[in-house]
């Protein structure tokens, strides 16, 4: 028997199954979809245009960017009101539990979707308004995985040496506080963090009928682990294939830069969020915007790389915007952005470049 609970304020495709995970899965589930119509006590932001409301089980999940048929299909200004589950499909409660004895192999990260816009294709952009996201259980969780990290042996940086042993963390989050806290392993330090909830993954489908791992970052979005992926912010994404092919998920309750150890605080999402289309609008690589910044996502590796996508398109979007030349604009941005590492853990790596859209120059004054 599903778990999901539907309800629809508009037209929907009818769901393709997904592996079902079993019996403890489908538990979690139910309890999650009771933790999503209760933990959000906010009033929702106003809003004229078709509604879903939909809370996918674990059988509904997503694990590739592509390669998954739509489980709903939505109009251009649909509001999403749903949840997520955490990168480790709700398996991790406690310290005891390790993801290399409880998370099957390829179910990182699931997905809520993929959505099929209506009349979306390829060239055209998907612009994402995140309204809302709040933490749907009462505690996150974070791991130190061996092989996995930006400062332990990978398969792509061997060293010689001994692993850090295999180690997870409970975080309790205290909503009213805004605050997660956890204890060291031997109990003797506690520490808080602020809560800074955002999506680690959102992205379409690649083209070409390409199938990416939820893993992965590249210019399709992905698992950017952005923490500008958060309410207030919109985020535009190339279309690549018919419909666009939206998901996302990999809920982070907070993230310091770089995401070092390769896990943030982990935890299921409410999500709140409109898409809307833009239509023969082409957007190359992932943007972010609200109303006092313009953002970039580059991905790649090495990390350089991954820098000079994002600087190259802030460079294209400034000399767009201002009509200046590419060298005036190579120079402008080089005295005007920040460019805070996102990641250095994934299959690609990402920087964020971020500018404040007040320092745009206007033209100079011809007269004397």
């Amino acid at each position: 028997m599903s778990t999901r609970r539907t309800f629809f304020l508009q037209s929907s495709l009818g769901l393709a199954s997904a592996v079902a995970f079993g019996s403890a899965l489908r538990g979690t589930a139910r309890a999650a979809a009771n933790e999503a119509t209760t933990a959000a006590t906010n009033p929702p932001p106003a809003h004229s245009g078709p509604v879903l409301r939909w809370i996918p089980g674990h059988d509904e999940l997503a694990y590739t960017f592509g390669g998954v048929p739509p489980r709903q299909r939505i109009k251009p200004g649909t509001r999403i009101v749903t949840w997520t589950e955490d990168c480790f499909g709700g398996l991790l409660k406690t310290p005891a539990d390790l993801v290399s004895k409880v998370v099957p192999p390829g179910r990182d990260n699931p997905q809520t979707g993929p959505f099929f816009v209506e009349g979306a294709e390829p060239g055209d952009t998907l612009a994402i308004r995140i309204l809302s996201l709040e933490p749907a259980r009462d505690y996150a969780i974070s791991t130190l995985i061996p092989g996995f990290g930006a400062l332990v042996g990978t398969d792509r940086t061997a060293v010689l040496g001994a692993e850090l042993p295999e180690t997870t963390w409970r975080y309790d989050v205290d909503s009213k506080r805004g605050i997660a806290k956890t204890t060291s392993r031997d109990d003797k330090y506690s520490w808080e963090v602020p809560l800074a909830p955002f999506l680690g993954c959102l992205g379409v489908a690649p083209a070409s009928g390409e199938a990416r791992s939820t893993t992965v970052p590249d210019t399709f979005g992905g698992n950017m682990d952005c923490p500008e992926v958060r309410a207030g912010n919109t985020i535009y994404l190339g279309v690549n294939v018919p419909g666009g092919l939206l998901s996302f998920g990999d809920g982070h309750y907070a993230m310091g830069d770089g995401e070092i150890i390769g896990a943030a605080i982990e935890g299921a999402m409410n999500v709140d969020l409109v898409v809307d289309l833009l239509k023969k609008t082409n957007t190359p690589i992932p943007r972010i915007e609200n109303e006092r910044e313009v953002m970039f996502v580059g991905a790649a590796r090495p990390l350089e790389d991954a820098a000079r996508v994002a600087f190259k398109s802030m460079v294209e979007w400034v000399c767009a915007k201002t009509g200046m030349t590419a060298v005036d604009g190579y120079q402008f941005v080089s005295q005007n952005v920040r460019a805070p590492i996102i990641q250095l853990v994934d299959p690609e790596y990402t920087v964020l470049v971020k500018m404040e859209k007040s320092r745009l120059p206007g033209q100079r004054s011809r007269t004397a």
